[in-house]
């Protein structure tokens, strides 16, 4: 026990020098005495650059010190415990240092996170490849494990949009995903996912290879606003029949709205609750989107400065999920692996993203 509070305490001291994080409370300290001028919300750009400095420091000093605390609390109890042991005590003291061994590693891993907008909520999309109904079948057991994934981290999800195949499955299905951080835990899930399987859906019951497209984008929020303006004489809003499922996820009524983009033909579609939220929603989709377009200009800027040559493609495949002749999940990127697909299938995916974040560009 000794030892892991030794080791926790080394851990966190060397967290905060590479953080420089003492120094960053001293700042943050200076900053809110500005907050308190008042003029500080003359300019709100400046202010609001501010808010969100003293925010980010504030939210990692928090956890830091509430660690340091529960570790010394600890220590008094181990020596309560040298003249008086006690079981029960004991087991309470192992959880906690799991706990706080959880926390940290989250806290740890959530560093890589740099990007301007991985602290977003994201949203996913799932486009069934080639294959018919074993195609569409994979796109709707993608979408399960991601909702499963989110479930396991405490984050809220709602279907946007989706497209029911024939006979069976998917054929596209967007979502959002409302959780810290939640681009930046998804955004390398982007790619082809490719499955093996004996197919339930033919007689002869034979092994047939399925893929599925993942598209994953930060959603751009009201605070993201002044980062892409986008002349109305752009946009063309055509309100669509809804024809989703109903229910939680979305409303049967005619609210579906499908929003282009005139200067770049791409287009968003949303089937929520009512054509406010639709039009709402369809407009910081389509940011995402350009956004996006514009990341992938400046890629392939750098690729063509480096000297690299590669085809372009839809998607490039990132993971097989085999689930015979044999069993085994495999990202080949990370090559991290797993033999139990039912597992992975069923949202845990905490080693494949957390390899992917960590995952140099």
């Amino acid at each position: 026990m000794r030892d892991i509070i030794k080791e926790t305490k080394e851990k966190i001291s060397k967290i905060k020098i590479a953080l420089s994080l003492d120094e960053k409370v001293d700042e943050m300290k200076n900053l809110e005495l500005q907050t308190s001028d008042q003029h500080f919300w003359d300019n709100p750009k400046e202010a609001q650059s501010i808010m969100q400095k003293i925010n980010e420091t504030k939210d990692k000093a928090d956890i830091i010190n509430s660690i340091e605390t529960k570790l010394s609390e600890i220590e008094e109890l181990d020596e309560m415990l040298e003249k008086d042991p006690d079981p029960q005590i004991e087991l309470d003291i192992d959880k906690e240092l799991a706990d706080i061994t959880q926390i940290l590693g989250k806290f740890e891993l959530e560093q890589f996170l740099s990007g301007k907008y991985d602290i977003n909520n994201a949203i996913v999309s799932i486009h069934a490849g080639q294959g018919g109904t074993e195609a569409n079948d994979w796109a709707e057991m993608l979408l399960r494990m991601y909702l499963r994934y989110a479930e396991r981290q405490k984050w809220q999800t709602n279907i946007i949009h989706q497209v029911r195949g024939e006979e069976a499955g998917l054929s596209t299905v967007t979502f959002e995903v409302i959780g810290k951080f939640a681009y930046g835990y998804l955004k390398r899930e982007k790619g082809t996912h490719r499955l093996v399987r004996l197919s339930p859906y033919n007689a002869q019951n034979l092994r047939q290879t399925s893929f599925a497209g993942v598209e994953v984008l930060p959603m751009m929020e009201e605070k993201d606003a002044s980062d892409f303006v986008i002349p109305e004489c752009d946009l063309e809003y055509k309100a669509v029949k809804a024809t989703g499922p109903g229910g939680q996820h979305v409303n049967k009524a005619s609210t579906a709205i499908v929003l282009t983009h005139k200067p770049t033909g791409i287009t968003v579609h949303s089937s929520r609750r009512s054509q406010h939220q639709n039009r709402e929603t369809a407009l910081y989709i389509l940011k995402s989107r350009l956004w996006e377009l514009e990341e992938d200009k400046k890629d392939q800027e750098r690729k063509k400065m480096k000297g690299e040559h590669k085809i372009a493609a839809w998607g490039n495949q990132i993971r097989n999920y085999v689930l015979h002749p044999y069993k085994l999940v495999k990202d080949l990127r990370t090559k991290v692996e797993s033999n139990s697909p039912d597992s992975v299938l069923n949202g845990e995916l905490d080693p494949f993203i957390d390899a992917g974040i960590r995952l140099v560009a």
